[in-house]
């Protein structure tokens, strides 16, 4: 058991962001089309956390055109070049699964205040 946790931390990524559910991310995704390569960003709430280690995954969501649109991402996939949290949520749950009946403007987490933030 001890090689494949060993293989498992060698596969890990070390520099992830610290986000939480409720934040809302923007997930830059490599694509690759024929020989061609493209990052392609999807911006959305997080709803929830599933897994641990090495299958750890988060699933966003965002509406697009009227339509809510989820992805689930694993955590520590080579195709996520990047994540940049752009608000940090003001939430009580793990779980967001109640957002998926909501839109407009009930589909609004409250921003988390920050305190002693230099500007």
């Amino acid at each position: 058991m001890d090689i494949i946790r060993q293989l498992e931390q060698e596969q890990m990524k070390k520099e992830l962001p610290d986000f939480r559910v409720g934040d809302t991310l923007k997930v830059h995704l490599l694509i690759k089309e024929g020989k061609k390569e493209k990052t392609q960003v999807f911006q959305g709430i997080c709803i929830g956390f599933t897994g641990a280690g090495l299958n750890r995954s988060f699933t966003v969501r965002k509406i697009s055109n009227g339509i809510g649109v989820e992805k689930i991402f694993p955590l520590h996939s080579p195709n996520i070049s990047k994540i940049e949290i752009v608000k940090r949520g003001k939430v009580r749950r793990s779980k967001l699964y109640y957002l998926r009946e909501r839109k407009g403007k009930s589909f609004r987490v409250k921003e988390k205040r920050q305190f002693g933030k230099s500007s």
